[in-house]
């Protein structure tokens, strides 16, 4: 036997369904895309929604920063040189009626545009300045997703490039490349050190040219520096003429005053 209620409950049940799906509730860094009969009705904001199932349909965009890995790219340098480089992405949905309606799956677009532009860009470049530019390079990748990613409401806010991947080989070359420069600064500042004693000895040469007695006490210093030193061993030391003489004039008997 059925009773007269039963025919009412499924009816009942299957609105009570639509009723709990009509409700939304949409968080504060969300938006919610809602389509009317497949055309583009509204963007709803934070808070309970009602849609009606069947009739309109909502699609939810997350407005918060997305970090996105570029998977590591094989990449030839305008030198010829392979390399293996990753960057990280960092972008967010601007304008959600644009990322549900001008593509398909804006989280998989941009993936695939970034790492096109990340093999474009760096393929433009050659390996020392990969390695000496990053920031340059950052800046140029990422203002060219930006742009190319604008129709689609994405705002791209960064790109850091994390790795970049060398064979053995090419390490090995890099690091004689290192030594080598190594080398030549020590000696350019060899040869600088040189120079500027040069000059140094030739403006103490042009003083003692200038006052002969500067010459005769850098003698005497040196002779007290050696007679401190310790040492048996016999030392020859030149003595100048222009000394001895200087000093036999000094010595000489005093001239009678002239007879007026």
């Amino acid at each position: 036997m059925i009773y007269p209620y039963m025919q009412y409950l499924v009816p009942v049940t299957i609105l009570i369904g639509l009723v709990a799906l009509s409700f939304k509730i949409v968080t504060e860094y969300e938006r919610l895309v809602v389509l009317f009969l497949g055309r583009f009705q509204a963007v709803k904001q934070p808070g309970l929604r009602i849609i009606v199932p069947g009739i309109q349909r909502a699609f939810r965009v997350d407005l918060r920063v997305v970090t996105m890995d570029i998977p590591p790219q094989d990449v030839i340098s305008k030198d010829n040189v392979t390399v293996r480089v990753n960057a990280v992405l960092y972008f967010r949905v601007v304008d959600p009626e644009k990322a549900i309606i001008q593509v398909e799956n804006y989280l998989v677009a941009t993936n695939q545009l970034a790492q096109t532009t990340l093999r474009s860009v760096l393929g433009q470049h050659e390996l020392d300045e990969m390695l000496s530019e990053r920031e340059k390079l950052n800046e140029n990748i990422q203002e060219i997703i930006d742009k190319r990613a604008d129709a689609w409401g994405i705002k791209v806010i960064n790109v850091e490039i994390k790795h970049i991947d060398l064979n053995d080989s090419m390490i090995r070359a890099i690091a004689k490349q290192a030594e080598a420069e190594r080398e030549r600064r020590a000696k350019v500042i060899h040869a600088e050190g040189e120079y500027q004693a040069s000059e140094k000895l030739l403006a103490a040469a042009n003083v003692i040219a200038q006052n002969p007695q500067a010459l005769q006490l850098r003698y005497l210093q040196t002779l007290s520096d050696v007679s401190t030193n310790q040492n048996s061993n016999t030392i020859v030391f030149p003595f100048p003429v222009e000394m001895v003489s200087s000093i036999l004039k000094g010595s000489g008997p005093a001239r009678p005053p002239a007879e007026k």
